[in-house]
């Protein structure tokens, strides 16, 4: 019998609990979530691929039908690389969908043979996004409701690093 396979392509910097739902509820509908940290090098991630990698491993360790990879190209042609027909991406807001939909419709004109498939977030994740996480930690806030205890830690590790310090304060 034929596997039911999908990806979740993101950046993941860093995952949150919004990212770990969606993999969570995926992971339930497909027999293999392959999650796909981008290595987009038209962005300045925080956190490097090996650190997002070695995060989402941790995050994902007690769901056994997900394994986490890296791509540097094209997802769609990642994903037929690897034979994966299904794309998982997340609508947390109405915001989100204006984006997504352009996506999925360039992804299939692309590839007609991959299909996005849309899941919501739960409704405490539905505002949650990566960088609201760092904004958080930069100002020092308590993020334990919004990413895993590993992933404040390392925020907080890199912040405290030479020339990654608190936010500046603007002035005028």
């Amino acid at each position: 019998m034929k596997k039911r396979r999908a990806i979740y392509p993101g950046t993941f910097d860093p995952i949150t609990y919004g990212h770990i739902d969606l993999i969570q509820r995926a992971a339930r509908i497909f027999d293999e979530v392959l999650v796909a940290v981008a290595d987009n090098r038209g962005k300045v991630p925080f956190f490097s691929v090996p650190e997002r990698l070695e995060m989402i491993r941790r995050a994902v360790r007690a769901v056994p039908n997900v394994q986490v990879d890296c791509f540097d190209d094209l997802m769609v042609n990642y994903a037929k690389r690897k034979k994966i027909p299904v794309v998982i991406r997340g609508l947390r807001m109405v915001s989100d969908f204006e984006y997504e939909f352009q996506m999925a419709l360039t992804n299939r004109t692309l590839n007609r043979a991959i299909e996005t498939l849309f899941l919501m977030p739960s409704e405490q994740y539905s505002f949650l996004s990566s960088s609201l996480v760092k904004e958080l930690a930069r100002l020092d806030a308590d993020i334990s409701a919004f990413a895993p205890g590993f992933v404040e830690k390392k925020l907080k590790e890199k912040l405290r690093a030479p020339g990654r310090g608190a936010l500046k304060r603007r002035t005028g």
